[in-house]
């Protein structure tokens, strides 16, 4: 159970990035350094072994030690879905796992189909402005019907993206933001009713866009993650924001997320402080916050995990 203004409550993360050693080993060939344990004095950060279930055991520690029950861990690369599975593998009552994929690489069907059928992944993640492509291309069509038929959630960042470590190591981050507004996923997810989407941080700056989304596809999900620093492109407050997103969403489709990353800061509980302290002065009471802090998340992968041979 986690501290909150309501007492302790069980609390779920929609947003957890796993810095896996692949992912490090990249970004150091990116920088042009030896290896990927060459980067932690750059980044005064810890670098972690190469066999993922190190890490997914410090993960499973943070966990402990702040009283959170589960979370979804977002491979921070593509390609490094393996790293994200074995963490489920290890374990599959603390992890929910998301892969992200680039869908314009020539294996990207293929990696598709493999993810839809390992019970240890449960959403896709897709970046169109890291990677340069619309939402709606019709190149995606055959990844979202398998998407569709095995019930995987799909994550699409829209809105403003900063990645804070390659910020911190000097590396260009070639961005399009043309490709990240929420509104190009309408016709999409009318067109895959089945699947649900998640849209994190609010929309990031597209917050208006993202509340039209929501209200024309029942099938759309926010997840309230990060610092929301984009507020300040609007005059907003965290409890606006809220007061907005349930208004147009209801409770049901707010998935609270931190966007934790690295170690060793770990888990970042000042944003369950943030955000719990701004329902808290909605009004809220536990078993309305408990919905957007543990039980959505839950029901959003409950006909991935219970669909068929996918089941535990």
């Amino acid at each position: 159970m986690a501290q909150t203004p309501w007492g302790d409550l069980p609390v779920n993360d929609a947003h957890v990035h796993f810095f896996s050693h692949n992912f490090y080993a990249g970004l150091a060939r990116q920088k042009k350094v030896e290896n990927a344990q060459a980067l932690g004095p750059l980044l005064n950060w810890e670098i972690p072994e190469a066999d993922p279930i190190k890490l997914a055991e410090s993960w499973a520690g943070e966990l402990d030690r702040n009283g959170v029950r589960r979370v979804c861990l977002i491979a921070s690369a593509p390609a490094d879905e393996e790293s994200v599975a074995a963490a489920v593998s290890a374990y599959p009552d603390r992890f929910f796992g998301y892969f992200m994929l680039d869908p314009l690489q020539p294996d990207a069907l293929d990696r598709v189909k493999a993810a839809a059928s390992d019970p240890r992944l449960h959403g896709m993640c897709l970046f169109p402005a890291m990677h340069t492509y619309s939402i709606a291309d019709r190149r995606l069509i055959p990844m979202l019907e398998i998407a569709s038929d095995h019930r995987l959630a799909v994550f699409v960042h829209c809105g403003a993206i900063s990645v804070g470590v390659r910020k911190k190591l000097g590396l260009p981050s070639q961005f399009d933001l043309r490709f990240s507004n929420p509104l190009d996923l309408h016709p999409v997810a009318l067109h895959f009713p089945q699947i649900r989407f998640v849209i994190p941080h609010f929309g990031a700056g597209l917050f208006r866009e993202a509340l039209m989304l929501g209200d024309l596809c029942p099938n759309v999900y926010f997840d309230t993650s990060s610092s929301n620093r984009w507020m300040m492109y609007e005059d907003l407050d965290l409890r606006s924001v809220f007061r907005r997103a349930i208004d147009v969403l209801g409770i049901e489709r707010l998935l609270f997320g931190t966007d934790s990353s690295f170690f060793p800061r770990g888990w970042n509980a000042a944003i369950l402080k943030q955000q719990t302290t701004a329902l808290y002065e909605l009004g809220f009471d536990s078993e309305k916050a408990s919905r957007i802090l543990q039980s959505n998340l839950e029901r959003l992968f409950e006909a991935r995990v219970t669909n068929g041979t996918l089941k535990r």
